[in-house]
């Protein structure tokens, strides 16, 4: 009867040493987040940084670590991982004062999450400041804000871009291309242009890599709102445009063509705000339940609830940012953090998000970088 007994005791002993090494490995995950920045002095930011910076973020309580600069660039301002997290891609964000055009850079992740430059390409206009890749992961597009340049791009073996397509939009001269955001099936290309309050809509061949006119081209916003990034409802049912000019976000129903059709705006502001502000990012929570946006002027995150069945809007709450210029956010992997980057008081924000109702509480304390933008998690 001992010996069954101290068999029975060993085994406790093991399983309960196994149950807490795992604890300690949790403990000890984290999850590396990248922090695109502005390095130089420009009319709209006075940059600070050297380059892009590696975080690592403990998905258990959100805090930060500072872990180094991962590769220094200039004007790293929107960066964006790969398929499988191999590879990141950076643009350079320059003007005609600078060089015959903006870049994009491509890098292979190191282990340590440092990064390797493996790749170089031109964006074929100026201020390149969004990349998206396709669903298949082969494809990247970059924006360019200057010019009315869209860029295609296949991904070599290697991780390194070769250009697939150089895209010029109508009335050009005017357009500020500020996002690519690609359709969940993969067969449509969706383009936010400030400049003419248009989304362009075009058809997407992920075996040719080619954007082609769709029979729907565009669909125009009202005068200034300033279409600037874009995202589907989790079901792809519903489409969401962030409005920079006139601070709104604007709802469409999406048909089983590609089309888009208004169906709501709604301000990023609450009413009483009357003074100068800049709506920024959007963001679908994983859930799919609720829907975020940056405002700067106001330096808040505007909290919506989604109605899954008409995709309308309803605004919860208007959260305070501890900094100024929230230009981009991110929501962390499964959904229970949110950081807003504060591009002129340089700093992130941390904030847990409640899963019963997306509301959003602060978490101290407020993490240090030079001037960051944009910021991209390793899923």
């Amino acid at each position: 009867m001992k010996s069954y007994f101290s068999v029975f005791l060993i085994f406790i002993l093991i399983f309960s040493a196994n149950a807490q090494m795992k604890k300690d490995q949790v403990k000890d995950t984290v999850t590396k987040m990248y922090v695109g920045t502005y390095t130089k002095k420009e009319g709209h930011v006075d940059g600070k940084a050297n380059g892009i910076y590696l975080l690592h973020q403990n998905p258990e309580d959100g805090n930060l670590k500072f872990m180094g600069t991962a590769a220094e660039q200039t004007n790293p301002s929107f960066v964006k991982a790969g398929k499988m997290s191999k590879y990141l891609y950076a643009v350079s964000e320059l003007g005609p004062a600078d060089a015959e055009s903006g870049f994009v850079y491509s890098y292979e992740i190191q282990k340590d999450g440092m990064l390797k430059e493996i790749g170089k390409a031109g964006t074929g206009g100026f201020a390149p400041c969004h990349i998206a890749l396709d669903r298949s992961g082969k494809y990247v597009f970059v924006s360019n804000y200057v010019g009315g340049v869209v860029m295609v791009y296949n991904v070599r073996e290697d991780g390194s871009l070769a250009i697939s397509q150089e895209l010029k939009l109508n009335n050009a001269d005017k357009a500020h291309a500020h996002s690519v955001t690609v359709s969940g099936d993969n067969r449509y290309a969706y383009i936010a242009d400030l400049g003419n309050d248009k989304i362009w809509i075009y058809n997407f061949n992920a075996i040719t890599g080619k954007l082609t006119e769709h029979p729907q081209c565009d669909v125009d916003l009202p005068e200034g709102s300033g279409p600037r990034h874009f995202t589907f409802s989790k079901n792809g049912s519903f489409a969401y445009s962030v409005n920079e000019l006139n601070n709104s976000v604007s709802v469409f129903a999406v048909d089983k063509n590609g089309g888009l059709e208004l169906i709501q705006n709604i301000s990023s502001l609450p009413e009483s705000y009357k003074q100068k502000n800049a709506a920024a990012d959007i963001h679908m929570h994983p859930s799919g339940d609720y829907l975020y946006a940056s405002n700067r002027g106001h330096n808040s995150i505007a909290v919506f609830k989604v109605n899954t069945e008409t995709g309308k809007l309803t605004a919860l709450e208007f959260v305070p940012i501890a900094g100024e210029t929230p230009r981009n956010f991110a929501i962390s992997p499964y959904g229970k953090y949110l950081y807003a980057a504060s591009q002129d008081t340089g700093n992130i924000t941390t904030y847990k998000i409640n899963p019963q109702n997306g509301k959003l509480k602060p978490q101290a304390p407020v993490f240090e970088v030079k001037t960051p933008v944009c910021l991209e998690f390793l899923k």
